[in-house]
């Protein structure tokens, strides 16, 4: 397992090696699209049953505008 960050890991055997959160299959790329298109933060973490937290959003967020 790779830490890219505190909150978001790559794993070649978790989802493909793709990035996700920390403890869970949920892609980082997905919730990217969601504040994208200006969901409001609160109703992310209400879809993703509290599985992520607003810090980890934060981290996603900073790491995608870093690149």
């Amino acid at each position: 397992m790779n830490f890219v960050g505190r909150y978001i890991v790559t794993d070649p055997s978790i989802c493909h090696g793709k990035p996700t959160f920390r403890g869970t299959r949920i892609f980082v790329k997905d919730v990217l699209e969601q504040v994208a298109c200006g969901m409001a933060w609160e109703s992310i973490l209400e879809d993703w049953h509290g599985s992520i937290t607003k810090e980890a959003i934060t981290e996603a967020v900073q790491n995608h505008l870093r690149f």
